[in-house]
C-alpha cells in the first residue's frame, strides 16, 4: 500500500511539472517567443492542453478572469500540492501515509 501511495505521489509531482510547463509554454506563445505554427510546438501545446484542460475547465467556470489573467493554473497547482503533501504525504507526515507507516 505504501508503494501505491508513493507512486500516486510521483504521478502528482509529474502532473505538477506538466502544469508549470503548460503555463510557461502558453506565455512563450503569447509573447511570440516561439512559433505556434511549428509542428513540434503545436503538438506540445495540444498534448499539454489535453492533459490539463479536464482539470482547469471546472476551475475556470467558477473563478472569474481578473483583468485577462487566468488564475486557474495557480489554483490547480495548490490543489495538487495539497493532495501530494498533506493528503498522501510521506512516512510520518500526511494523512494517509502516517496511518500506514505506524
Amino acid at each position: 500500500m505504501i508503494a501505491l501511495l508513493e507512486f500516486a505521489r510521483y504521478l502528482l509531482q509529474m502532473y505538477l511539472w506538466i502544469i508549470v510547463a503548460s503555463v510557461v509554454l502558453s506565455w512563450l506563445v503569447a509573447f511570440n517567443v516561439i512559433n505556434p505554427y511549428n509542428n513540434f510546438v503545436r503538438s506540445l501545446i495540444m498534448a499539454f492542453d489535453a492533459v490539463t484542460r479536464p482539470f482547469l475547465e471546472p476551475i475556470r467556470r467558477i473563478l472569474p478572469r481578473a483583468s485577462g489573467i487566468d488564475f486557474s493554473p495557480l489554483i490547480l497547482i495548490l490543489a495538487v500540492v495539497f493532495l501530494r503533501d498533506y493528503l498522501i504525504g510521506h512516512c510520518g507526515f500526511g494523512i494517509l501515509m502516517k496511518q500506514l507507516c505506524n
